[in-house]
């Protein structure tokens, strides 16, 4: 255990950090941003800012972020402490929501109720707003977060600023779990974070079963995640 209360195993496997970005107004407002450009608001800058200083603590090795601004803001607040380079990449991004951006879920309910019911149960079948599926995604997510982990050396960290819905998708498929056991895992709250860590398997990093979840939702902010999470 480190002085910052993250857990760091004491061997040479790789671990991935999925960072979600700190809150914006249209989470506030419970508003669907998909890959809308919004930017962190006070409160966001702020948990980003305390979010780094435990993530610092870990040593990452590497930092990527989604091109996206509230997550490009909350990957700077680590570099600033860190001193590494940001590299940025669309496949990071969050689910692209077609009509549903910028609607509060509310509003989603109401006018799309059938297929919000079937996306918030993980059915990959279904587009939201018209845009990606659940297994898009995944798929970007993960070819992303490997291509990136190439840079990365046995017993680093690779941290990932991204977004709620994709975080929780890509630690899925990374993990090989079958789609219909993905709502098992619930989303990330502000600025908090997930680990995997390598397995025994990980000589083959795209192998499905080649990571295992070490600590999910973590942090030290007050707020429990409640859906939405999808930003």
């Amino acid at each position: 255990m480190s002085s910052s209360g993250i857990w760091q195993p004491a061997n040479d496997f790789r671990r991935v950090v999925f960072w979600r970005h700190g809150r914006t107004l249209w989470n506030a407002e419970q508003r669907f941003q998909g890959q809308a450009d919004i930017e962190l608001d006070d409160v966001g800058r702020a948990q980003a800012d305390k979010a780094a200083a435990l993530l610092a603590a870990v040593g990452p090795a590497r930092l990527v972020s989604s091109d996206l601004r509230r997550a490009k803001a909350t990957a700077q607040a680590l570099a600033d402490l860190t001193g590494l380079d940001i590299s940025t990449d669309p496949r990071l991004r969050e689910t692209y929501a077609g009509s549903w951006q910028g609607l509060t879920f509310e509003q989603i309910a109401d006018d799309y109720p059938t297929d919000l019911l079937r996306w918030e149960r993980d059915d990959i079948s279904v587009r939201a707003g018209g845009g990606e599926t659940r297994i898009e995604v995944a798929e970007r997510m993960r070819d992303g977060v490997l291509e990136a982990l190439s840079g990365v050396e046995s017993g680093e960290t690779l941290i990932v600023a991204t977004h709620g819905g994709a975080a929780r998708v890509a630690i899925a498929r990374l993990m090989g779990l079958p789609y219909e056991y993905w709502g098992t895992l619930s989303g990330l709250s502000n600025c908090n974070w997930s680990v995997l860590q390598e397995t025994g398997n990980a000589r083959n990093p795209g192998a499905e079963g080649s990571w295992k979840l070490t600590e999910h939702n973590a942090g030290t902010l007050p707020e429990p995640q409640t859906e939405p999470v999808e930003d």
